[in-house]
């Protein structure tokens, strides 16, 4: 029997079991093939790769869990600090465990691009509507459609945006984060955490070239036809990205 999951950015995945189908892109080999290194290199926070169901889809491993899924505002745990925390550890480790991570030479990427030497594969979605939590601790992440090949920074720069988070106010408040005086110190904390020592300033350039890039890729993905990123245009998923891009530019670095 098939249930329906909720979470993601784009939808369309069901439980069966223990399994998690889902419609299979051009992409999917690579995610794969990501998935199947991190399984082999012993990394707990994600869903294992098992093949292809006899419709095609795509079948991973279930990460149990609660998941915060389409309602706002979100559980207060979600910005809690030591949600912030763990997160950024998780990411951190992720990094590591990729380091070494190869794509086939052939590989496709939803958001094209090639690997080359000094970039990794990140997750580029790791938002809390891709994670799953149990008793208060970060199971991992799912939805790995839009993992491909990026610098270390950049990937760091859109899971900073989700979790601090430094989404435009209205979106914030939405989700339920009101506390924006505390973003600078939140920010700190993450990034501490995570072990990025590089200059605040550049890596709030960084996080501001990360979601121009994101808005740009909701409405060129909706012009070539995709209906979840039509739907986004249509609820305004990209206006709130570029409103963040401008606020950024105002945030205090103290």
């Amino acid at each position: 029997m098939e249930q329906r999951l909720s979470g993601g950015n784009t939808g369309g995945a069901v439980r069966i079991g223990d399994t998690v189908r889902r419609a299979a892109g051009p992409w999917t080999p690579a995610v794969h093939a990501l998935l199947q290194h991190l399984e082999a290199v012993g990394f707990a926070g994600a869903p294992r790769a098992r093949g292809f169901d006899e419709q095609g889809r795509e079948v991973l491993t279930y990460l149990p869990g609660e998941v915060v899924g389409h309602h706002r505002p979100w559980p207060s745990w979600v910005h809690g600090v030591d949600a912030l925390r763990q997160v950024a550890g998780w990411l951190r480790d992720f990094h590591a465990a990729v380091t070494d991570f190869v794509p086939p030479p052939d590989a496709v990427w939803r958001e094209g691009g090639r690997w080359r030497p000094g970039l990794i594969v990140g997750h580029n979605d790791a938002a809390p509507y891709n994670a799953a939590w149990s008793g208060g601790r970060l199971v991992g992440f799912f939805d790995w459609d839009f993992a491909g090949p990026v610098t270390v920074e950049w990937d760091v720069a859109f899971t900073a945006f989700a979790w601090v988070p430094l989404h435009a106010r209205h979106v914030a408040a939405a989700e339920g984060f009101t506390a924006f005086e505390d973003r600078p110190a939140r920010l700190r904390l993450f990034l501490d955490a995570y072990g990025w020592d590089g200059p605040l300033d550049r890596f709030l350039a960084v996080v501001r070239d990360r979601v121009a890039a994101s808005a740009d890729g909701i409405r060129r993905n909706a012009a070539a036809g995709d209906p979840a990123f039509q739907a986004m245009v249509a609820q305004g998923f990209d206006a709130s990205l570029d409103t963040a891009v401008r606020e950024l530019a105002d945030f205090p670095l103290s």
